[in-house]
């Protein structure tokens, strides 16, 4: 009998857009690793739309469709019911809101600690319900894979979890970000109507992504620099956290930043490419995908000094305090006036970004599978 594991891929929707990139990567790099033992089967709600990808079905990947969502009560019986089915050896969730009794071998992956590190910018029902729905997702669990050594740290200081427990498993940038063409570089200033030698900044701007600082930095940069570079904040917006537009616009920098808002998926190889430089200015990642994204596609990094981000970056990238604006613009002002440097970013980040791979990560995953999973009898 074939060892079978689950992998609940029902958060590969558009609502969960971080979480979907994971399990739609993970899911894709596992079918290769797999023993002919061994089976994948992915929990799949084909009522919810998503532009994440899953591998097809196949003679060891097999899809089982539920519409019971995430966020339903109704997965507390209906999802251990189908696991004991298909008689599966292992499950895999990717996200706290899972079965708290799947009544098999559980791997639990785990993200960050946002609610716990910033609690003023989450309300205090949200943090208990997230406190407790992620302390039962831990007792679930047999086993933890934490997307890196920075968060998997933090979740052993927040939670009386055993440290042999917890894995750190990192992510990898999806393939497609890679150096681009001439061509494909020119579409992307053309479209959004970019100038050349832009500093890109890419991802949302909630609170602990720390825009404000960035821009108080940029107003500096552009003192001092007789012919600044266009600053480029590109990403998902949410209305609830307009402070950095507000502060580009009383410190006279609304020609000077350009708002992109939300860029499509097969934008944003040309968009870091055609970057001068890529800022990542974050007080808080559980990894940071768009530094190792940005590093793939050749652009030299400048990120904080904090959390997962040195992890990350390695020696490729130039850090600064995130707390500190001065700090944060000296190393701007260094970066953007000495091209030797830049371009040394350029190489090292190339070869930085190469170290990480979503084959790397499904060996890993695929190793926990192995040593959680329950041999048949």
């Amino acid at each position: 009998m074939p060892r079978i594991y689950v992998l609940d891929a029902r958060t590969a929707t558009d609502h969960f857009p971080g979480i979907g990139r994971y399990v739609s990567n993970l899911a894709r790099a596992l079918p290769a690793l797999l023993a002919p033992d061994e089976r994948l089967v992915l929990l799949h709600d084909p009522t919810r739309p998503s532009r994440w990808q899953l591998p097809a079905p196949s003679g060891q990947t097999q899809w089982l469709e539920t519409a019971v969502s995430p966020f339903s009560i109704q997965q507390q019986w209906a999802i251990p019911h189908l696991l004991r089915e298909i008689r599966a050896d292992l499950y895999h969730s990717p996200y706290y809101l899972m079965p708290y009794r799947p009544g098999v071998p559980t791997l639990l992956t785990f993200y960050d600690l946002i609610p716990q590190r910033f609690p003023q910018y989450v309300s205090l029902r949200a943090r208990l319900l997230t406190h407790l729905l992620t302390r039962l997702a831990l007792r679930a669990a047999q086993h933890v894979a934490a997307i890196s050594q920075a968060t998997r740290q933090d979740m052993l200081s927040f939670y009386a979890t055993a440290p042999e427990k917890v894995t750190a498993v990192p992510l990898a940038a999806d393939p497609h970000f890679q150096p681009q063409a001439p061509a494909e570089v020119e579409r992307i200033r053309t479209k959004y109507a970019l100038p050349p030698g832009y500093v890109l900044y890419l991802g949302i701007n909630k609170p602990h992504k720390n825009l404000v600082n960035l821009v108080i930095a940029w107003e500096k940069i552009v003192a001092q620099l007789a012919d600044p570079p266009q600053l480029v904040i590109a990403g998902a917006w949410d209305e609830r956290y307009p402070e950095a537009k507000e502060t580009a616009v009383a410190r006279h920098l609304a020609s000077r930043i350009t708002f992109l808002g939300p860029i499509a998926e097969a934008d944003l190889p040309g968009l870091y490419a055609g970057a001068a430089l890529f800022v990542f200015a974050s007080q808080y990642e559980g990894f940071g995908l768009p530094v190792i994204e940005a590093m793939a596609c050749g652009t030299a990094v400048a990120c904080a000094n904090a959390s997962s981000l040195p992890e990350v970056g390695g020696q490729a990238a130039a850090y600064f305090d995130p707390t500190q604006p001065e700090e944060m613009t000296a190393v701007l002002y260094h970066l953007l006036t000495n091209q030797p440097a830049r371009q040394r970013g350029q190489t090292l980040g190339l070869a930085q970004a190469a170290t990480f791979s979503w084959e790397k990560t499904a060996v890993a995953t695929l190793a926990l599978y192995r040593e959680l999973s329950r041999p048949h009898k």
